[in-house]
């Protein structure tokens, strides 16, 4: 259940937790209506790029502890991790995009067989390290999203990049060359607040012309 609407509070009190309260679960109800919100997040032509595995269980943690270097306190204490991968393949599903978004209303069907007839050829032309950047892009954006959307729910994440990228995806029975580690979130309720931090001034980081 959402519990803060306040984008201000939702985006200023926005810390990195890792150390949550372990008596806190999160409903499989739940969890799908934040990942239904997450993936509002934009995509390069709307391909939807991220796929999630919710690791809760206490086995599946038991499988990932040893993958996460030094990130196991949000391991060990949180509701649940979300890895979050890349589908280098995620053209297969264009179609099945596209024709939702004609059925619905959203787009004439002219433009919907034009836009196919130039997207799938380009992105299968692409090759694994130009498909890389881009799930990688769109996986981060729906990270961001999530862990504002989680904090409207009343959770705290903490987005984590220390893990062994390479073992990943087998290690939760997916395809390792098909799939791309894009970041793993820890997601729970905080027993420990993160530590605030500071920003560079904007002064520093844009240049007007």
């Amino acid at each position: 259940m959402r519990e803060n609407n306040n984008f201000e509070e939702i985006l200023t009190g926005r810390r990195s937790v890792r150390v949550y309260d372990e008596n806190v679960k999160i409903s499989k109800q739940e969890m799908k209506q934040i990942l239904e919100e997450t993936v509002l997040a934009p995509s390069s032509v709307n391909m939807q790029p991220w796929r999630f595995v919710v690791v809760e269980s206490d086995e599946a943690k038991k499988k990932l502890r040893p993958l996460i270097r030094f990130n196991t306190r949000q391991n060990d204490t949180s509701a649940a991790m979300i890895l979050i991968f890349g589908d280098l393949e995620c053209y297969a599903y264009g179609e099945e995009i596209y024709n939702q978004a004609f059925q619905a209303g959203k787009m004439p069907e002219q433009i919907k067989n034009e836009q196919l007839e130039t997207i799938i050829p380009l992105y299968e032309s692409l090759n694994k390290q130009e498909m890389g950047r881009i799930v990688t892009i769109d996986g981060s954006l729906a990270a961001m999203q999530l862990m504002l959307v989680a904090r409207s729910y009343g959770y705290d994440t903490n987005p984590i990049g220390g893990f062994e990228q390479d073992q990943l995806a087998e290690a939760f029975g997916m395809d390792k060359e098909r799939y791309l580690p894009v970041m793993i979130l820890s997601i729970g309720k905080t027993k420990e607040p993160g530590f605030e931090s500071v920003r560079l001034p904007v002064d520093k980081i844009a240049e007007w012309k």
